[in-house]
This record gives C-alpha cells, sequence and structure tokens, in this order.
C-alpha cells in the first residue's frame, strides 16, 4: 500500500522548508522511491519554475518532471473558487497525487505557503487537501513574534482543526523558536497534546534566516560586477557605509554586506581589503547603489585582487535598496547547500525522527475519503472499459449522465428506445453527446429481438409461458436490457430513473438467477460520510429477512465492500448490544451474527450492537470492550427494510452524505437500481459501480 504524509503550516514564513528537507532525507534512507507534489504553488515569477520544487527534485535526484509535481497555481484556484469550482480542484489534485502515488513508495505532499492572493482560504484549503488525499498531517508553526500561550494557542487551533476534519496529526513541529526555549515550549507541547502526537521544537538559525546574494541580486534586479561564483554567500548583517572608512571599519560584522553608493571607492576598496585581512571579519558582499559603479581605475584595480566577494550594482537610494533587502525572505535553492545541509541537520537533531519515520512507514489509514473513494471507481471503470445498457433512453438525466460516462471514458454506454426520440432529445438539451459514440436500440426493431423472445421461452416455459407471452414481456425495456445482459450482449444494466425496483430487478431474478451458494438478492448503499465511506446493507430489497438471509446479506456486504477497497468490520445492528437484550427481533440478530462467524470465521463481525457502540470508539469500548468492530465499523446491516431504508435517508439529509446505491448483490451479473428521484451522478456512479461488478465477474 503505497504511503504519504502532508506537511502544513499555519502561517506565512513559518520555515517549513526544514522539515521539507529533512524528512525527504529520513524518508530515502529507508524507502527506495520518494515522491514529492505540492498541490498549489506561488504563481510563476517572470515564468521561472517554482523554487520548492525545484530545489527538492534536483538535491535529491528525484525521478520526477517540474509540471507533474504540482496541480495549480495560486491564481488558477482563486478563480476556480470565485466561481464555485471547488470539485474540479480537488479532482485534479487527486488525479495528480494519485499519477505520482503509482510511480512511488512513498509521497511527501508539502502544503501552501499563505503568500498573496487567497490566503485567508488557505488554512481551510490545506485541512481539506489532506482529508481528501486520506493521508496524515506534520503541522509546522513559527513562534516568531509569539507569546508561548498564542504559539501553544495556535498550535492547538491546528490539531484540532486537522483531527475535526478526520486528518491524523502525526506530528507538531515549533520552528524558530528562540534557542533558550526550546525546552520550554516542548514541555508546553507534550502537556496540552495527546501523548501519541509527536513533539518537535526547532530553534532560530541563522543561517536559514539571511538572505544569499543571489535572492538579493533576483529582488533588486541588480547587475553583477564581480564574483558571480560567490552569489550563494548569506549576507549575515548588513550596514550602510555611509561615514567615514576608518569609522565604518569598526562596524562590520560576520559575513557582513556592505550597502554603498557606487561611487564610494573609499569604502568598496576598505571593505575587500578588510575581508582579506585576519584583523577584520569576512564579508558577504557588496552592493553599490543609485545606479552607480566605480570608475575605470577603480574597476582595474579591483580585478586584480586575488579573491573578490560579489559586488552588485543595482538602481535606487541607499535608503530604498537597504529597506528592500531588510524586507526579503530567505529561500532554499537547489544550489543552497549550505542551507539544505543546515536544514537537515538541524531537522535531524531536533526532532524525533526515527519515531516519526516508523510511523509513517506503519501508518494505516482510518478507512478511505469519499472523493478518493470516487477517484478510484473512476480509475478502475477506466482500466478495463464495460458495456452498460440504460433501459430508460429518453429520460434528460440518463441522457446526461451518458454525456459524463462516455467523456470520460467510464463505460461503453447502449440507450433503449425510439432512436428518433432521443436523437432529438440531445439536440433539444444541447449535450453535445455524439451519437457516433453512443449506441442507441429499439427493442421491438431490433435485430435481436427474435432471438431474445426464443431465449425467454426456452428459460421459462417450464413457468408456463408461451411464446406470444415471451414476445410481449420483451417489448419491456427491462426485459430487453436484462436480455442483453445475460447473452453477453452488455456487460450491466443500470434502470430504475423511471420504473420501480421490482420492475428493474423482476427479469434478473427470472433468469440471470444468482451466484451458486448464494440464496436471495439483496443490496448495499455506499455512504460517503464526510470523512469516510461505508456500508449500509440492505436499505432497499429485503423487507423483513430471517436470521439465515441476514447472515447472507452481511457476507453479501463484506465481499462487495471488500470488492472496493473497503476493509470489512460487520456492526450487525438491533436495539441493544451485547448479551444486554432479548426479545424476538434481537434474538434474530443475535443468530444471525452467529450464522456469520461459522460460515465465514474469515470476518470481523459483531452483533447485536446498537449504532452508536458501532461507530463511536468511546461508547463502543464501554458497551464491548473486546469487539474487534465496536467503535470502528465499516458495513452496517440493518434488521429490516424499514430501520435500513429510513436511517439511510436519514444520514443522507442530516449529514449531507452522498449515497451511492442501492447496488445489488448476488446476481450472477450487473443490474442495477436507481431511485426514481436520482440525480444525474447518482446514474453515473451507479453505472461506474456497475461496470467495476461486470470486472469482479
Amino acid at each position: 500500500m503505497n504511503k504519504a504524509v502532508y506537511i502544513a503550516t499555519t502561517e506565512p514564513k513559518s520555515g517549513k522548508s526544514i522539515v521539507s528537507l529533512g524528512l525527504m532525507q529520513v524518508l530515502l534512507g529507508k524507502i527506495a522511491k520518494v515522491g514529492y507534489f505540492r498541490p498549489i504553488i506561488d504563481d510563476f515569477d517572470n515564468g521561472r519554475e517554482d523554487n520548492h520544487i525545484s530545489t527538492v527534485i534536483s538535491y535529491f535526484e528525484l525521478d520526477l518532471k517540474h509540471d507533474d509535481a504540482y496541480a495549480f497555481t495560486r491564481s488558477q484556484v482563486v478563480k476556480k473558487l470565485n466561481k464555485n469550482k471547488e470539485d474540479e480542484v480537488l479532482d485534479k489534485i487527486i488525479a495528480k497525487y494519485k499519477a505520482i502515488e503509482e510511480r512511488f513508495d512513498f509521497v511527501l505532499v508539502e502544503g501552501t505557503d499563505f503568500t498573496g492572493e487567497g490566503g485567508i482560504i488557505e488554512w481551510d484549503i490545506n485541512v481539506l487537501m489532506a482529508k481528501n488525499l486520506g493521508i496524515p498531517t506534520i503541522v509546522v508553526t513559527s513562534g516568531v513574534g509569539k507569546t508561548l500561550e498564542e504559539f501553544i494557542g495556535d498550535m492547538h487551533l491546528a490539531y484540532d482543526s486537522f483531527k475535526d476534519n478526520g486528518v491524523e496529526v502525526l506530528m507538531v513541529v515549533g520552528n524558530k523558536i528562540q534557542p533558550e526555549n526550546v525546552t520550554l515550549v516542548t514541555d508546553a507541547l507534550k502537556k496540552e497534546l495527546p501523548k501519541e502526537v509527536l513533539i518537535s521544537a526547532i530553534p532560530l538559525n541563522p543561517v536559514l534566516g539571511n538572505p544569499t546574494i543571489k535572492e538579493i541580486v533576483d529582488e533588486l534586479d541588480g547587475e553583477v560586477l564581480f564574483g558571480e561564483a560567490q552569489l550563494n554567500n548569506q549576507a549575515g548583517h548588513f550596514g550602510v557605509g555611509a561615514m567615514q572608512l576608518r569609522n565604518y571599519l569598526t562596524y562590520l560584522r560576520e559575513n557582513a554586506l556592505v550597502i554603498t553608493p557606487g561611487d564610494r571607492a573609499d569604502v568598496i576598496l576598505g571593505a575587500l581589503q578588510a575581508n582579506l585581512s585576519s584583523n577584520y571579519p569576512a564579508i558577504s558582499g557588496i552592493v553599490l547603489t543609485g545606479g552607480l559603479q566605480p570608475e575605470e581605475s577603480i574597476i582595474k584595480l579591483i580585478e586584480g585582487l586575488s579573491e573578490v566577494v560579489p559586488i552588485i550594482s543595482v538602481d535606487g537610494d541607499t535608503f530604498l535598496i537597504t529597506n528592500r533587502i531588510g524586507a526579503i525572505t530567505p529561500k532554499i535553492y537547489a544550489e543552497s547547500t549550505q542551507k539544505i545541509t543546515t536544514s537537515i541537520q538541524d531537522f535531524a537533531k531536533y526532532t524525533p525522527e526515527k519515531k516519526l519515520a516508523d510511523r509513517l512507514i506503519t501508518f494505516i489509514p482510518n478507512g478511505i475519503t469519499p472523493r478518493m473513494f470516487q477517484y478510484n471507481l473512476l480509475k478502475r471503470a477506466q482500466a478495463d472499459k464495460k458495456h452498460i445498457v440504460l433501459p430508460e433512453g429518453s429520460d434528460e438525466r440518463i441522457l446526461r449522465a451518458a454525456k459524463q460516462l462516455i467523456d470520460t471514458d467510464a463505460a461503453s454506454i447502449t440507450l433503449l428506445g425510439d432512436p428518433e426520440q432521443i436523437k432529438n432529445k440531445i439536440t433539444q438539451l444541447d449535450l453535445g453527446l455524439s451519437i457516433e459514440k453512443i449506441a442507441i436500440i429499439d427493442p421491438t426493431s431490433s435485430d435481436l429481438f427474435d432471438d431474445y423472445v426464443n431465449t425467454l421461452y426456452e428459460l421459462r416455459k417450464h413457468k408456463n409461458l408461451n411464446r406470444a407471452m415471451a414476445h410481449d414481456l420483451m417489448t419491456d425495456v427491462a426485459y430487453f436490457g436484462t436480455m442483453m445482459v445475460y447473452k453477453g450482449h452488455a456487460d450491466g444494466m443500470v434502470s430504475g430513473a423511471t420504473h420501480t425496483t421490482q420492475h428493474t430487478i423482476r427479469p434478473s431474478l427470472q433468469f440471470i438467477k444468482t451466484v451458486p451458494g448464494v440464496s436471495l438478492v439483496s443490496s448495499v448503499f455506499f455512504m460517503c460520510l464526510p470523512n469516510r465511506v461505508v456500508v449500509f446493507g440492505d436499505c432497499a430489497i429485503n423487507p423483513k429477512p430471517t436470521a439465515e438471509q441476514l447472515a447472507e446479506i452481511a457476507i453479501s456486504s463484506a465481499d462487495t465492500s471488500t470488492a472496493f477497497g473497503i476493509e470489512p468490520k460487520i456492526a450487525m445492528l438491533s436495539y441493544s448490544s451485547g448479551t444486554s437484550g432479548s426479545g424476538e427481533d434481537v434474538d434474530r440478530v443475535r443468530n444471525a451474527t452467529k450464522l456469520v462467524k461459522q460460515k465465514r470465521p474469515d470476518l470481523k463481525v459483531e452483533g447485536p450492537i446498537q449504532y452508536d457502540a458501532a461507530v463511536d470508539l468511546q461508547v463502543g469500548k464501554s458497551k464491548l470492550p473486546d469487539s474487534q468492530v465496536a467503535g470502528q465499523a465499516t458495513v452496517f446491516i440493518f434488521p429490516d427494510l424499514n430501520t435500513g431504508n429510513n436511517t439511510y435517508k436519514a444520514v443522507q439529509r442530516e449529514t449531507g452524505a452522498l449515497a451511492i446505491g442501492p447496488t445489488l448483490q448476488g446476481l450472477q451479473k450487473p443490474v442495477n437500481d436507481l431511485s426514481r428521484g436520482c440525480s444525474v451522478n447518482d446514474i453515473v456512479n451507479t453505472v461506474i459501480i456497475t461496470a467495476i461488478q461486470a470486472q469482479e465477474m
């Protein structure tokens, strides 16, 4: 199973690069192939590539192209959100992430930087991305300019935001902490956060906080006169050389950046000589202001020196240039080896990197997020495209769904109905649906009609069906569509937008029949809750199943959940938990649970169990402390149709959950029913699930 981690920060200039670089070094020491992904990056600066991505790919020699390592620029996301296209943003992010996940054993995902347009909404976006990618998080917060109380408050708020949205927080990092406060911060975080959360406090490091001469050149659009090979020198301190040289020399500090007008030859030459002298600190570079450059004789003198630090010329007065340099936010470039090395060393020194690596490698996600579930469904359908027949071909919702399915290459589609009527409807709706890409069949005029009639007669004559009756039945689109599936002329059928459930599934019960060993057809809904996807069964077919039938529904539902990537932990629901209750209904559930355990000892099942004990870990532990299911159920088996149907609708309406289904199970070939109130998305999802069932069969 591929794994990943999301690095998020709560504010700009948090210095999360130290975590990205340090963690990448750790991961590459334990995992063969590590990928890197940034969902949203800053807008390109004069066409240059994103610095974070370029640095990581270059330094760690990752087999990854720059454009594959991100999904959107900041302005692109803002435009999408302004048009209420959040779904498009998430879908593309997931698609780009999954493409990297498929190529690598582990993916390090780095969140946004909180700079520029849209910064105010970034926190929610980072939480949303981590949630929908279904990966744990490391939260980074800066300690600059904060009291201890403010810092702890920010960190606690960040932790709660992720946890409330179902995202696991593995570690919190306090960065840029004053060195004397590291222990104080670490102790305070350990008191406030759960003990399973790893704690790190990294002290402020001047090496990482100072800009390089290259960054100053880029920011000021300067011209490099000398010392181009040393542009990665860091400006540890800067001051203006406006006084006489004898006085200015006393103000020089280690790695100082000298800022002086370009006509001050005395300061320029004095600073260069001081850099060579053992009696004065080394300087990092010289910035010449006012657009002025030294006279030719001075240039010639400098050219003859054995060692020259970078000297750059910039436009602008000295005061303005000094302020602009002071406002530069340092970055780490691929060639900034000192900064990269320092970041990796500080991360190793101040974080519990071994414990973190162990948790990342052994971390098991708690279920799958709804959007990732839908993405995986679409990819599976596309991987082995199946042919699905839709009998209600003239319904507007069916036509709109067919358009989406063809555009996404999820399935081949056949519509049943009057071809002229369907074509006219497509034109009226202006769908842009190419007739060449879709098959339309009128059952009564089809070349297959007589063969289908004869087949139905042979299959049902023992039930006193004669040829005339078979002929009449085959004019029904549900019978014709089901026969297409039976004969292998289609891989599956989806109907019910304008027909009853009974109308849809009766033909399949008559001649497709159930899988050997299964006595009844049942159904499940995939309930896409805010933070996970679970299975509800049976909420659509069987009114009051017996204990034997309940057991069969549970086993079928477990197999269905497994087929769709959900680990089955079965809760056999009732109005009491464990041995606390008695009565006909609870005894029926208790007996059904015993039967499941006898027939399928490999399955995790608990029953009877109440819904709250099945979903709430605390309640589950109090009522059934030794249970493998209580508090973490993924498959919920309802005792009767009345309870199940009402519950799924209540959950759907009250939580905004997406209910995909009902998905029928137990048939030898896939036929699925739609609700008559279904939406276009319901139809699309049901067709995709039907296609995947056909793959499995």
